[in-house]
């Protein structure tokens, strides 16, 4: 019997169901036209650079980053997946669910590729757009430029990551990305949505993760904000890519592969 609450406040989706609301997703992403793909991408780029500055701008001002700041920025920073989930952007990392589509023989291996190369490229830009505009706006100046050394020390703590620290750090983060976009996909309204993003987020950001797309804010406007920009080029390139990578791996291994084997398998 059905309770009347549940027309008021309506049940999550089940994970089987959100199994399969997430291969269709990665159906219909595999089949959006280049400039509507890339148009989205640019946006969700510029959206997760927001969210970083926010981050940033929250953790800056205090000789030492406590743990609870960490936290406070981690929440801040949410800001940007929000407004990827809930306006309709393309997010390259949150993409790597399409993986799900693929291993259900839905879409093919050109297709998620396809997908992937315009949403990557579009982010970028985006990352790109909003450092210039930081930049220009003088963003670095507030709280007395705390906010521009800030900047600068995620920078060279990012670019001296080894091989191995970047590609854990980037499966580790994408996990808990693509946990938060699943876990927005069980909800049946907006303000279920936030709530879901809020701590798979926060967490991987208190915790020191990293997220490629965030790092095409973060890495290029620290290397503005130095001396000699051109000494950091090789070890933030090292940096985007292993975490690129590791991104990669954490979002289609340890999430879609596992719940497509958990859901989707016997449906093959």
């Amino acid at each position: 019997m059905t309770n009347s609450s549940d027309f008021i406040f309506p049940e999550a989706y089940q994970p089987a169901q959100i199994a399969e609301k997430t291969a269709q997703t990665g159906v219909a992403k595999a089949k959006a036209e280049a400039l509507t793909l890339l148009v989205l991408a640019v946006l969700a780029g510029a959206y997760i650079s927001l969210g970083a500055l926010f981050y940033t701008v929250v953790i800056s001002g205090g000789e030492s980053v406590t743990g609870l700041v960490r936290f406070a920025g981690g929440l801040c920073f949410s800001l940007g997946l929000i407004m990827v989930v809930v306006g309709g952007a393309e997010l390259f990392t949150g993409n790597n669910l399409m993986a799900m589509a693929w291993a259900s023989r839905l879409i093919t291996t050109r297709a998620v590729m396809r997908n992937w190369a315009w949403v990557y490229s579009g982010n970028v830009l985006g990352c790109m757009g909003t450092v210039g505009l930081v930049y220009l706006a003088d963003s670095g100046s507030l709280l007395n430029g705390e906010v521009q050394h800030t900047v600068i020390k995620i920078m060279e703590s990012k670019a001296g990551l080894s091989i191995a620290e970047a590609i854990a750090r980037g499966v580790l983060c994408n996990t808990l990305v693509c946990m938060a976009v699943w876990l927005a996909m069980a909800g049946r309204s907006v303000t279920d949505k936030i709530l879901a993003i809020l701590f798979p987020i926060s967490g991987f950001v208190a915790m020191g993760f990293e997220h490629s797309i965030a790092n095409w804010f973060f890495l290029p406007l620290g290397m503005l904000y130095t001396d000699n920009p051109t000494s950091y080029l090789w070890s933030c390139a090292h940096n985007l890519l292993w975490v690129t990578l590791g991104n990669i791996i954490g979002g289609t291994l340890l999430v879609s592969a596992v719940y497509w084997t958990a859901y989707l398998r016997k449906k093959q």
